[in-house]
């Protein structure tokens, strides 16, 4: 690593995870993060220094990092709400070079590294070029179809070029589905109010549209990465307006999503019988009947990896490797975190644990803790994500000794699996208000990598100020003890079937 840091002229270089279009979940083969220290999980970076790689992974990792991380990749475990990029800034010393690739870093990160860095009178270098993967990533949109459904209306103020690919494919109401795990259009869009929007499929035109502009273009410095603002003549920076228009959903929008949902139902429903009835299964076939199973109910294509972990592979909480090997047998647990797209391009994702024949004490008592935190949070009257997340680790946190709830409760989700407004955990948008319409996921869990983990996710939707549940599948009827839940809970949980 070191010649690297010689042959840049440098003496720190960022690794992301991200690709060019700041995308999270970006396939491995274009992942420098992944190449460099074998740690596969969606995000997280890393940082090659004179002393050695060290990769910076939250709490959902901080298992599946120790076990995939190359030899001599120093993991730092970063807590829940610790910022990655202050960690990263403490490992930088004074008076030095700090390479970034500028493609694959947002504007507004990179000025707040400048600014962590301000009093250490640090040099900042900006490369065009990937040094870890040297290649051409190859993401243009070659077939794109229209969704069933029209999307708000957006007439931004001033010229506008807008670089989040849920926002693009969301005010195009197009989709493209030939890529795992997507349903977005890999382009750019710019809008004048004035004549019809402008769609780049590929970076040479977007380029080159941006080097001959004269006039001001607004751009959100959290979704431009660094090169591309670097192109513009007359930047206006100003704060996303489409990711709260797409936050809440149109009616037309939450039917398409319970349609997308009674699907996924049939999928898991599936999925739990095949379990039930075969023998000597292994994630992988697990997995693989799965993605069947989606497809004969209408999926286009899976909306992510889907994760299959067995025992205490159902730890980690980001585990995604479906082995071969590991085969389900009698008394194991099995946690199934998957999800799929339709014709609407709206990601769908739930979480389950089944328990293959009789479940445990400890088995049923961790996976009644985590339904009866599910059961609160769902029928809280909180107005806030980060409320809600309070009140799963009021529950969670201490509670059976050598479990823990390591990750925020939910997420928003729609053309992507991620999405934000809302966010159920302890960032400042967790403090966004719910309103109606709004979709996301409610997803505590437990965890202990020497024995099992249980996480129950269901996504939801608010509706006259209250959560309603999108899955209508039930939970695992073998791992609930009654004894555990108040009679409140219990009449709670009737919303749900019992398996």
């Amino acid at each position: 690593m070191n010649e690297l840091l010689q042959h840049l002229k440098t003496d720190y270089l960022l690794v992301n995870s991200t690709n060019k279009y700041l995308v999270e979940y970006s396939e491995l083969s274009e992942n420098a993060r992944y190449t460099l220290t074998g740690f596969s999980g969606s995000t997280g970076d890393a940082l090659i220094t004179p002393l050695g790689v060290f990769l910076f992974v939250d709490g959902r990792y901080h298992t599946q990092a120790d076990m995939e991380a190359k030899d001599g990749v120093n993991v730092v475990k970063l807590s829940i709400g610790q910022s990655q990029d202050e960690e990263i800034a403490k490992h930088i010393e004074n008076n030095s070079t700090f390479t970034i690739v500028a493609t694959k870093v947002s504007q507004s990160r990179l000025e707040k590294f400048k600014k962590l860095l301000e009093d250490k009178n640090v040099k900042f270098q900006l490369i065009d070029f990937d040094p870890i993967n040297n290649y051409t990533e190859q993401h243009d949109s070659k077939n794109i179809e229209k969704v069933n459904y029209l999307p708000k209306t957006y007439t931004p103020t001033m010229p506008t070029y807008i670089t989040n690919l849920e926002e693009v494919s969301y005010l195009t109401g197009r989709r493209d589905f030939s890529k795992d795990y997507t349903s977005k259009v890999w382009g750019k869009l710019f809008i004048d109010g004035k004549n019809p929007p402008l769609l780049f499929a590929s970076d040479k035109t977007a380029k080159e549209f941006l080097m001959n502009y004269e006039g001001e273009i607004q751009v959100d410095k959290n979704s431009i990465n660094a090169y591309e603002y670097s192109l513009i003549k007359n930047p206006v920076h100003k704060v996303s307006e489409i990711k709260e228009l797409k936050s809440v959903k149109t009616d037309e929008e939450i039917e398409l999503y319970k349609k997308a949902f009674e699907a996924t139902d049939k999928a898991i429903s599936a999925i739990r019988k095949f379990i039930e009835d075969n023998e000597n299964l292994s994630e992988y076939d697990i997995s693989e009947q799965l993605h069947k199973e989606f497809l004969k109910y209408g999926a286009k294509l899976l909306s992510f990896k889907s994760i299959v972990a067995i025992n205490q592979n159902s730890a980690l909480a980001h585990y995604s490797k479906a082995s071969k090997d590991v085969i389900l047998k009698n008394g194991d647990l099995v946690l199934i975190d998957c999800g799929a797209y339709y014709k609407s391009g709206l990601a769908t994702d739930i979480t389950r644990v089944f328990v293959k024949g009789e479940g445990t004490d400890l088995q049923k008592k961790v996976y009644t803790t985590v339904l009866k935190t599910f059961l609160n949070c769902y029928n809280s009257t909180f107005n806030t994500g980060y409320e809600i997340d309070s009140l799963a680790h009021s529950i969670l946190d201490n509670n059976i000794e050598g479990f823990s709830f390591s990750h925020g409760l939910g997420h928003g989700i729609g053309i992507n699996v991620h999405e934000a407004p809302p966010a159920l955990n302890k960032t400042e948008i967790a403090h966004t208000e719910f309103l109606d319409n709004m979709t996301y996921t409610i997803e505590p869990g437990l965890y202990n990598p020497e024995y099992f983990g249980v996480r129950l996710e269901n996504s939801c939707y608010r509706k006259n100020g209250k959560n309603c549940s999108f899955v209508k599948i039930g939970f695992e009827g073998k791992l609930i003890d009654y004894s555990l839940l108040t009679e409140q809970e219990q009449l709670w949980l009737k919303e749900f079937e019992i398996l």
